[in-house]
């Protein structure tokens, strides 16, 4: 009941489906921000939940982070530094929660929600959703969960080539590059999700479990990576290339991001 842009419901007695839904094209907006960083831990203390699925209201996943909160993050110290620290959070509470997490992404899958997107441990997208990371094109470091998980499932040269020049990845490609785990038919995504969490709910508990709080030691070694690209990110939003870039993005042109020579 605490939550507002999070709906859900039990497509399985032991599955908890999560729906983003603002009526914004699930944008990230304070309340969803603060909401995807919560979720994790209300999932793992839920003795009622084995697994859990992760998708978007209607015909899309995410469309990153709204606006507003953007301005809000660019002008006032405060703000900048909670959700630097819920962006902190949100990471490391997807790592550590116990519970098996399935995406289901569709549409367009940007900027917090592709945060828990790709983190999920089963990731699962249409094959011509739109997958991007668009932190450099507007004006700030790739942080959120970039610099933890790309390298691993893709490898460097393609984290590098996607996250440097924000270009476009499909669903198809991107499960062809390792980025996520099946890319499916738009008609077929919600019953391939629910299948899987469905087997993951079923099976031995501690197994699966334990074997989650294994492999993602992989990501906790990555902890110092992710700390200094999230920090170096905010540092990002109080500079002048998040200012022409927002101001590209409102007002659909390219940016023309002005020299540094401090750099």
């Amino acid at each position: 009941m605490d939550y507002t842009r999070l709906k859900f419901d039990r497509p399985h007695p032991k599955v908890l489906r999560i729906t983003m839904d603002n009526g914004k094209m699930n944008s990230a907006d304070r309340a969803m921000h603060a909401e995807l960083t919560q979720i994790w831990r209300d999932i793992d203390a839920d003795p009622t939940v084995n697994a859990a699925i992760l998708t978007g209201a209607g015909k899309m996943f995410s469309a990153g982070g709204d606006f507003g909160m953007i301005q809000e993050i660019m002008r006032d110290f405060d703000t900048r530094t909670r959700v630097w620290k819920e962006a902190r959070d949100l990471v490391y509470n997807l790592i550590n929660c116990s519970k098996p997490v399935v995406s289901s992404m569709r549409g367009v899958a940007v900027g917090a929600g592709l945060v828990c997107g790709l983190l999920a441990d089963v990731s699962i997208a249409a094959k011509d959703c739109r997958i991007i990371d668009g932190h450099t094109r507007l004006g700030v470091a790739a942080g959120d969960h970039a610099a933890i998980v790309w390298p691993l499932l893709c490898g460097m040269a393609k984290a590098k080539y996607y996250l440097l020049l924000c270009d476009q990845l499909l669903g198809d490609e991107a499960e062809r590059i390792g980025l996520i785990s099946l890319a499916v038919d738009d008609s077929e995504l919600d019953a391939k999700a629910l299948e899987v969490a469905t087997r993951l709910a079923e099976g031995a508990q501690s197994a699966i479990r334990w074997t989650k709080y294994a492999l993602n030691n992989w990501l906790r070694q990555a902890g110092p990576v992710f700390d200094t690209s999230l920090a170096l990110e905010f540092l990002g939003f109080s500079g002048s290339d998040v200012k022409e870039g927002l101001a590209a993005h409102l007002e659909k042109r390219k940016p023309a991001f002005p020299p540094d020579s401090a750099l």
